[in-house]
């Protein structure tokens, strides 16, 4: 049961259904009140219709047993004295408020009806009939029939001055049957609602749903067949469930290209490793066979570019493994003072240019690994000199490295930053390198949320925020 009710669409009908009935129910109640206090006024106001004609007879000085009363089925009348004696009444009404009606007992003809001068007189005189009339319910027997109604009461003074309590009555039947109907036809109409808002809210998440399930399907069967080029469909409807289907294989591009990338990284690497490493076993074995033909210092330099190769990866390993830098402030124009002043024995020597002094933040071994493979990249390069300067544009520090070799053709400007690129001989004067320089120095400039690029053919710009 709770696998069932946790599926998105049954939780959706389940949740439309709530919010429709509560508020159907919200609606009936109102309705039916609505509908019941409306009743009830018309009842008021037929019943003091009646209790008002039959009180302008009584002002008018209409005799009581003479009075023109209506038919007590319809509308019950009963006329009373001050002191509660009943004057008139309709035909057949026995009772009221299971009071019973006795025989009608009239004053004698010209004597004033009960009045008393130190009553309300002042309110009413002989001849008008009060002008607010009191609704109440109550009951009224007529016949052998009780039935609930709606009374109004008015007073009223004939002619001579005597008070008479005129009360008619209107029923209440048609009121309850209305108010009944309406609640019968809601209590049969609200759970056939209900079932339609569940049916068609099933039927319409279920197909805006659909694609999602397509999605889920394609992509078990990538993670099953480790097919990173399948993509998965997009509906092309232009709203979410799209834009989810396009993130996705978005994120399923990125996801090939970081597993092709690391493919050919682990085949470069591989294909850089075999061969220092079968020269240095060769010279080894030779050594070992014929001790005076070990070429040592051919040994020892396969071993340096091993142990520099090895240092190359692993320092792409920690980057691409999101390694963040140290939030150290570093001198830019100091750190290409101390680069310089290292590289005593270099084939040409670098030559410092303007230096602005500039700070920014991170790690000082990894900018300063970035530095030492530009300046190796100019140098491998140039023809008779290297320049290195530092500059202030804005927010950026800008640190640039150029030579006066042939250039990088603009083809060739992105992919020389790719890993184990080299370019041909034309260009490169390579003596041993790996192709991993400028790769490193491009991954440690964005660690530091910089950049780095070809500007012009021989000219490197790496840009820093300043600290």
């Amino acid at each position: 049961m709770r696998r069932v009710i946790g599926k998105v669409r049954v939780r959706a009908a389940l949740g439309a259904s709530l919010v429709v009935a509560v508020a159907l129910v919200a609606a009936g109640t109102a309705l039916l009140l609505v509908l019941k206090n409306n009743l009830v006024d018309q009842a008021d106001l037929q019943a003091e219709n009646t209790a008002r004609e039959v009180a302008t007879q009584i002002a008018t000085g209409k005799p009581y047993e003479k009075l023109d009363l209506p038919d007590g089925d319809d509308r019950p009348v009963v006329v009373l004295s001050e002191d509660g004696r009943v004057l008139a009444a309709g035909d057949d009404v026995r009772a009221v408020d299971g009071k019973a009606v006795t025989a009608r007992q009239t004053p004698p003809a010209g004597q004033p009806h009960d009045s008393d001068d130190d009553d309300d007189d002042h309110e009413i005189k002989p001849g008008e009939v009060e002008g607010k009339a009191r609704h109440t319910g109550g009951t009224a027997t007529v016949g052998h029939r009780t039935a609930d109604y709606r009374f109004a009461t008015v007073e009223a003074k004939d002619t001579q001055g005597g008070k008479a309590v005129v009360r008619a009555g209107a029923p209440l039947a048609a009121e309850r049957e209305a108010v009944g109907s309406v609640r019968t036809a809601m209590l049969i109409g609200l759970p056939c609602l209900l079932l339609v808002v569940a049916g068609v809210t099933w039927l319409v998440t279920r197909r805006a749903l659909r694609p999602v399930e397509g999605i889920r399907r394609e992509m078990a069967a990538i993670t099953a067949s480790t097919d990173l080029s399948r993509r998965v469909p997009e509906p092309g409807s232009r709203d979410e469930i799209d834009r989810l289907a396009r993130t996705t294989n978005e994120t399923l591009g990125a996801l090939q290209e970081s597993v092709e990338r690391q493919r050919r990284f682990v085949a470069d690497a591989s294909h850089e490793l075999r061969s220092p490493i079968a020269s240095l076993r060769t010279q080894l074995e030779v050594g070992i066979a014929h001790p005076e033909l070990l070429d040592a210092p051919g040994a020892v330099e396969d071993a340096v570019r091993l142990q520099n190769l090895a240092a190359d990866l692993l320092l792409l390993a920690r980057l691409d493994a999101g390694e963040r830098p140290a939030d150290a402030r570093i001198d830019l124009a100091a750190l290409v003072r101390e680069e310089v002043s290292q590289r005593v024995g270099d084939r040409i020597a670098v030559q410092v240019g303007e230096l602005a002094g500039v700070e920014v933040a991170g790690s000082r071994s990894q900018l300063g690994r970035v530095l030492g493979n530009l300046l190796d990249n100019a140098q491998r390069h140039a023809r008779e000199s290297v320049r290195a300067s530092v500059a202030r544009e804005g927010e950026w520090a800008v640190l640039r490295v150029e030579d006066d070799g042939p250039g990088v053709p603009p083809e060739e400007r992105e992919r020389i930053f790719e890993r184990f690129v080299r370019l041909d001989d034309a260009r490169s004067r390579d003596d041993g390198g790996a192709g991993l320089g400028l790769a490193i120095a491009r991954a440690g400039a964005g660690r530091h949320g910089g950049t780095l690029a070809v500007r012009t053919g021989s000219v490197f710009e790496l840009r820093l925020p300043v600290a």
